[in-house]
């Protein structure tokens, strides 16, 4: 049953003229991560996913608590994050790039927050925006291939939402895609032609189909809209290799009908 408008003072004042539109807080960026010293404090749930989403993009992780979660504890046993078993104190973020705090003690959160201002270290609060200079989107992720969806920490739940639809229209072809037009980009650029040109004839590459040509495994419709696109600058050789590349060896391209 819908709520009589009346029973939301504020929106109702909004109501007869559209809410305007505000300028993010946040600005979107995608992070090398690669080596770099990420802490993560607390040692549950919400802490593993952060550690496993930050070890699976290269970071050099540490987590302190004085438990970890049973996801945590094996990669801490395997050398694969460090572990300092105690509660967080101030110091400990002294040579971090980036900070998680997945506690949920407000006390810790503000003291992690004065260290990492003071510091101008990156640091998220999970579900405390306030104490964030940063937030997670939710993300699609295909090999190199990423889709991210915030909103600016006003509704995670639609954020979710979106993520989920998005994963049922974006699948591992898209990974396959980009492998494809990484392999041909250098091959583009080295015919020496203005950089106006080259955006052009990379234009050109994308089809609308080739998503639905990688599902259906129809490499020889893929390779005929490259041949068509670029001609002889790029061998036919060349176009297979690459296929090759992106093929798992039991699948075979689909013959031309």
């Amino acid at each position: 049953m819908l709520l009589p408008l009346p029973v939301f003072p504020a929106i109702a004042r909004l109501a007869p003229n559209p809410i305007p539109a505000t300028p993010m807080s946040y600005y979107p960026i995608c992070l090398d991560i690669t080596d770099r010293h990420c802490i993560v404090i607390g040692g549950g749930r919400v802490a593993a996913r952060k550690a496993q989403g930050l070890l699976a993009h290269g970071a050099r992780v540490t987590v302190i608590s004085p438990q970890l979660d049973g996801e945590l504890a094996p990669l801490a046993e395997a050398g694969r994050l460090a572990w300092r078993a105690r509660p967080y104190r101030k110091g400990d973020l002294a040579d971090a790039f980036l900070v998680i705090a997945a506690t949920d003690d407000p006390a810790v959160q503000e003291r992690i927050h004065a260290e990492a201002e003071a510091g101008n270290i990156l640091l998220n609060v999970a579900d405390v925006p306030k104490w964030c200079n940063f937030i997670l989107p939710a993300a699609v992720r295909r090999g190199d291939f990423s889709l991210a969806v915030s909103t600016g920490g006003k509704s995670p739940a639609l954020a979710k939402q979106l993520r989920e639809e998005l994963e049922t229209q974006f699948g591992e072809e898209y990974a396959t895609l980009l492998v494809v037009l990484g392999a041909l980009r250098p091959l583009v650029l080295a015919q020496g032609r203005p950089h106006s040109d080259n955006k052009l004839v990379f234009a050109r590459l994308l089809h609308p189909d080739m998503p639905s040509w990688l599902r259906a495994n129809r490499w020889d419709k893929l390779i005929g809209h490259f041949r068509s696109v670029l001609g002889d600058e790029v061998s036919l050789d060349c176009l297979t290799a690459i296929q090759a590349q992106c093929t798992p060896p039991s699948a075979g391209s689909v013959p031309h009908e």
